[in-house]
């Protein structure tokens, strides 16, 4: 596991909030893989997310990349994790499919937390070295304010590294 801060410092998932699927909105659920997917009725106006479609894409396919260069099931939480950052982030990735075969990294915009955990099958290839790795690549991206770019290039720094050991 490794740490840094954000302004300072298979397939896979993206997990956009840590709210309990009780605390949803009406017609909003989480899915299998851990999306957020929601419902509008006619003519509510669709609110405006917080990356455009090609940015999602992109993390997607670079989800789907790192998770079959390296064996390990990479996935991606941004939202808030409490005063004890690394423990909320074990509790999210164990929520996420395959959590011994996963690595999770974990953004908390307004803390500027970066957290890495992997699971237990895969600890010995995304330790706290490659883990380190992906945040540092990560943080250039992260200060500019480009998460998207900041999480693309910490999944491919992440994914060569644990494909190597």
């Amino acid at each position: 596991m490794a740490s840094g801060e954000v302004v300072s410092g298979q397939h896979g998932d993206v997990a956009v909030a840590s709210a309990a699927a009780s605390a949803l909105p009406i017609g909003t659920v989480v899915t299998n893989g851990g999306r957020v997917s929601g419902t509008r009725y006619p003519g509510q106006a669709p609110t405006t997310p917080p990356f455009t479609r090609e940015e999602l894409i992109g993390l997607d396919e670079a989800l789907k990349a790192a998770s079959e260069k390296a064996y390990v099931r990479f996935s991606v939480f941004i939202g808030e994790l409490g005063t004890d950052a690394v423990a909320d982030a074990r509790a999210v990735l164990l929520r996420a499919p395959e959590p011994a075969n996963g690595a999770l990294i974990a953004v908390s915009p307004n803390s500027h937390d970066v957290v890495v955990v992997s699971g237990v099958d895969v600890a010995d290839r995304v330790n706290d070295r490659v883990a380190q790795l992906g945040v540092t690549a990560a943080v250039t991206s992260f200060r500019q304010g480009d998460l998207i770019d900041g999480l693309i290039a910490a999944l491919r720094v992440m994914s060569t590294a644990a494909a190597a050991s």
